[in-house]
């Protein structure tokens, strides 16, 4: 009997002229006509495009490499590469070897009798066969190449999963229901999932591979009778491959067990009844099944037959719909919908446990206040000292006013929300209200962009423009009508930066809104070109005086040799690299200098703060981004999109970097990052070490984080409580304060963020200020809640953000409020706009073009109760005005206060509680002539002066009045207080227009 596998060398065989589709054999060739080469410019093209492919691939890679030098961060290009690349490369070469293995199989295995011989019926296919068949060395490879090709880019894109694999870490908690570690769910099973799925995508591409070459060289043969439509060596192939498939199925049910404590269920994250009753078991039964299965393939092998195999696909499949679907629905729909609380009770216990251990609320204070306010007599001292830190000046309101008086030239501008940071001032901890100065391209006359200009002299901003948050001095001493400036342009406006003096670096090459690229660098000898921003001169004199510079920092990758004029005249698209005499030897180039950007790209594996902010430290101006560790694997903990949680009023488009997925369960601030405004300098500090995600990170990069004792005093002063954590804490919060699992599902005691007042369908956002907690002024960031569908205050939260005090910083302290007697936000904002003192108070000003605005509604715990302070700007109808605060409101123990200061207001809400008195430059009064007599005298004292009577004497009244707010007006204008001079003159003519009225 003659063996099927083997290769017959007579005319009729495989390789023998007289075979069919041979040279002698039907079907064979009759006559060859040769095709027409490609024209050579066509083959000149597609030279020309592969080449500029290749090299523009070549320029982004080579270019990346010399980015992460010139930042001092080569090493964790180097780690990506070799990581990414060995699993490209492992990955890559199995399924190759896999694809080719099974082709070449089933071409070496192929029947000795094929469709189309002589008394084998003809399948269509010899075309194909001939067509195929001299070449099959090259089809093999090229089919390995491409399958190669699509494997290895998706396994180097899993270099973050393989990486935690590799370094896992113990986080010493276990879950409840398996006893693992929740570093095996963070660490393990992410990457041994994709291994699973890799198998099984092994199996089933070979599997399509055998198939496809067995059908096309006779191994399968559909019309043939059962039995026979496999040839020995198919059945093997196909049968191992489905072996295979199935033995990874089984395997990825059994890992899927652990995926139930991680899985969103309709109402809470992890493991739920159902999960426990019904899938669990289904899923270990189902592995099973599989298990089963894959013996019965691997018998086939031996026994010619798919009849078992078949049984056992059918009921697999059977008990998968059974199991998986009909089973659990069941068990939901009769078990738990008819009595949801007690069936989940135990289970949503554990989820609130997990979940404010995951975002570390299993350690806020909670302390109940009565939201009664005391005695008001007496108190406006007290409260005066209490809120003299109020932050008054909006950080989104005045940017304009930031832009108008100091932006100095058009083509500089601040963010659109500015920052609030913490400053040392005269031995006094102030709030200011910070922007940087950035360059602003589109604010260069349009006939002056062009390349030159935009890529190498208009490179950098200058400086910070900073404000006293709560619109008092230097001194501290009491409010003013006017901004108050801490750093500006003005030679006396250098309260940050003073104790530099000239060695002060305020150039700003690296900011949020920098250049896509600039070249800087002068060759030897040459003069400076880059313009630059004198400082201690007045606008008027900055429009007109200019000065010129040069960068010789640190930061920017060289760009004078030829090499590297042609690699970024290929990145950027710009010829001028190579063309422009202002590209010479000593140029370098800068570019991704985003802070934000800088940091995502030397550690991806951080998640970065949306809002990164600047402070003036160790004689220049850096930034502060605050860096989190993630995942969406801790069990049991409540998974929520981070976009949603850090949503508000302020928040503009975050773009964070979470991936796989913006859901998260877990967040931690792990590292402080600072980026040099002037060379660009990127340096990481391990802030939270005890984070088991950081750890692991820091072994796969080591020597890239700086340890948290480095950290400079100077700088320590000036990190806070990061706000996108901030916000995803008081979002959950809002339903885990609650740690009962009946009240929980119940939601009865649910909290809500209230709606800015402001912005209706945004939330209300966060404020930093000095809050007084137990008796002390403690830097902090805030917020409050409101009962779920309800506008009545139901909590205060705030944070401590004092990063030098360790034993307290981060700490979060909750004051609850026992009833729903006080206003909430939206409350007290439609009392304050709707107050008829108010309205009266703001008539003068919204009769003509003015149109008020109302600032951050702040809510300042004040003892057992609460204070809310708004101030109110007002702004004219023109293009150049901006707006000028005019009055602060002030509602407290349930009354509405209104005052050009916010010690007026409280006063005015005490309801004529005295006020110390106050001489128009804002200083206290004089002390009295004459105290005050122990007892009342017997004689009365001096008459009254008798108020003038009639018409005339009311004008005369009127006209003296309004010659002294001119007196006041001129005064004012002499000392720059514009805004002061602005509003007396204003009240002067509306004096004037008085009298000329009772004139008739």
């Amino acid at each position: 009997m003659s063996n099927p596998f083997d290769r017959p060398s007579g005319p009729q065989g495989p390789d023998g002229p007289q075979r069919p589709g041979g040279p002698a054999g039907p079907g064979g060739p009759r006559t060859v006509t040769s095709s027409r080469r490609p024209g050579a410019l066509v083959i000149t093209a597609i030279v020309l495009i592969l080449a500029f492919m290749l090299l523009s691939g070549f320029a982004s890679f080579w270019t990346e490499r010399l980015w992460f030098g010139s930042v001092g961060y080569s090493e964790v290009f180097s780690t990506l590469l070799l990581t990414r690349v060995g699993l490209f490369l492992v990955f890559a070469g199995l399924m190759a070897a896999t694809v080719a293995l099974a082709m070449s199989m089933a071409y070496r295995f192929r029947p000795v009798l094929w469709p189309g011989m002589p008394g084998v019926p003809d399948d269509g296919m010899d075309r194909y066969r001939q067509l195929l068949a001299p070449r099959m060395a090259w089809v093999v490879a090229g089919a390995s190449v491409v399958m190669g090709l699509f494997a290895g880019a998706s396994a180097s894109g899993q270099w973050r999963s393989y990486s935690l694999w590799r370094h896992g870490q113990e986080f010493g908690t276990t879950d409840p229901y398996f006893e693992k570690d929740v570093g095996f769910y963070v660490f393990e099973l992410p990457f041994w999932h994709y291994v699973v799925d890799y198998v099984m995508a092994l199996a089933v591409v070979g599997l399509i591979a055998s198939i496809l070459m067995n059908y096309l060289f006779g191994g399968i043969r559909l019309s043939a009778r059962p039995g026979e439509r496999l040839t020995s060596a198919a059945q093997i192939q196909v049968s191992s491959l489905l072996a295979m498939f199935v033995i990874a199925k089984a395997v990825d049910y059994w890992l899927d067990r652990f995926d139930l404590v991680t899985s969103s269920g309709s109402i809470f994250t992890g493991m739920g009844y159902t999960d426990d009753k019904a899938v669990l078991p289904a899923k270990e039964i189902l592995a099973g099944i599989a298990l089963v299965c894959a013996l019965l393939f691997l018998a086939n092998i031996w026994r010619r037959t798919w009849l078992l195999p078949s049984v056992g696909v059918a009921l697999f499949a059977l008990s998968a719909i059974i199991l998986g679907l009909i089973v659990p629905t069941l068990v939901q729909a009769i078990r738990v919908n008819p009595n949801v609380p007690d069936r989940e009770g135990p289970y949503i216990k554990e989820n609130i446990d997990a979940t404010r251990e995951a975002y570390a609320l299993d350690a806020v204070e909670t302390r109940p206040v009565g939201g009664s306010p005391g005695p008001a007599d007496g108190r406006l001292d007290e409260l005066d000292a209490a809120t003299s830190n109020v932050p008054l000046v909006d950080p989104k309101v005045v940017s304009e006013v930031f832009e108008q008086q100091q932006q100095v030239r058009g083509y500089y501008s601040v963010s659109n929300v500015l920052d609030v940071d913490r400053y040392d001032i005269g031995e006094t901890d102030r709030a200011v209200v910070l922007g940087v100065r950035e360059l602003y391209q589109n604010g260069i006359a349009e006939g002056d962009r062009d390349w030159s200009n935009l890529h190498t002299v208009y490179t950098h901003g200058n400086g910070v423009i900073a404000a006293y948050a709560n619109q008092r001095p230097e001194d501290d001493s009491s409010q003013s009508l006017s901004i108050q400036w801490a750093e500006g342009q003005q030679a006396d406006e250098d309260a940050l930066s003073r104790e530099y003096g000239d060695d002060f670096e305020g150039r700003v090459y690296y900011g949020e809104q920098s250049p896509s690229y600039s070249i800087v660098g002068k060759p030897d000898g040459g003069e400076d070109i880059e313009l630059d921003l004198p400082r201690g001169t007045s606008s008027s004199e900055a429009e007109e005086s200019g000065t010129e510079t040069t960068y010789d920092g640190q930061g920017g990758v060289p760009v004078g040799s030829l090499f590297n004029k042609l690699l970024y005249a290929v990145k950027f698209g710009e010829p001028n690299f190579i063309l422009s005499g202002r590209v010479h030897e000593n140029s370098k180039v800068l570019y991704d200098r985003n802070p934000r950007t800088m940091v995502e790209k030397v550690a991806p594996w951080l998640t970065v703060d949306s809002d990164p902010y600047p402070v003036v430290v160790d004689g220049g101006i850096k930034w502060v981004l605050d860096g989190y560790t993630v995942t969406d694997k801790y069990p049991l903990s409540q998974r929520e999109s981070l976009e949603t949680m850090t949503d508000d009023s302020l928040q503009q488009d975050s773009g964070f970097q979470t991936l796989p997925t913006d859901e998260i369960n877990y967040m931690r601030n792990s590292v402080k990052a600072t980026v040099d405004a002037y060379d660009g300098t990127v340096t990481l500090y391990a802030w939270d070490d005890s984070d088991p995600i950081l750890r692991a990170w820091d072994e796969v990069f080591p020597g890239v984080l700086e340890e948290r004792e480095e950290i400079p005093d100077e700088l320590l002063s000036h990190l806070r409580y990061p706000e996108d954590l901030f916000k995803a804490q008081r979002y959950q919060y809002q339903r885990y304060h609650e740690t009962s699992a009946a009240d929980w599902y119940e939601g009865s005691t649910r909290w809500e963020v209230p709606k800015d007042p402001q912005a209706a369908t945004r939330l209300q956002p966060p404020y930093r200020l000095f809050s007084e907690t137990d008796g002390e002024s403690t830097w902090s960031l805030t917020s409050v809640y409101v009962p779920r569908e309800r506008d009545n205050l139901a909590a205060f939260m705030s944070v401590n953000s004092d990063a030098t005090d360790t034993e307290d910083y981060g700490k979060i302290s909750v004051l609850e409020l026992p009833d729903t007697r006080t206003d909430g936000p939206r409350l007290i904002a439609a009392a304050l706009s709707t107050d008829e003192t108010v309205r009266q108070e703001l008539l003068s000003f919204t009769q003509g073009d003015a149109t008020p605005v109302f600032g951050n509604l702040l809510t300042l715990p004040i003892g057992d109760s609460f204070m809310y302070v708004q101030p109110l700007y007002t702004r004219r109808d023109d293009e150049s005005a901006y707006p000028i605060l005019r009055f602060v409101l002030v509602s407290y123990q349930g009354r509405v206060g209104i005052g050009e200061t916010l010690r007026d207001a409280i006063e005015d809400s005490l309801d004529g509680v005295p006020a110390t008195p106050e001489d128009p430059e804002g200083e206290e009064g004089e002390e009295p002539t004459e105290p005050p007599s122990a007892s009342p005298t017997d004689e009365p004292g001096e008459e009254p002066t008798p108020a003038p009577e009639g018409t005339q004497a009311q004008i005369r009244q009127l006209l003296v009045q309004a010659e002294e707010k001119f007196n006041q007006a001129d005064a004012a204008q002499q000392r720059g207080d514009t805004v002061r001079w602005a509003r007396l003159m204003e009240e002067g003519r509306d004096l004037i227009e008085e009298a000329v009225r009772l004139a008739g």
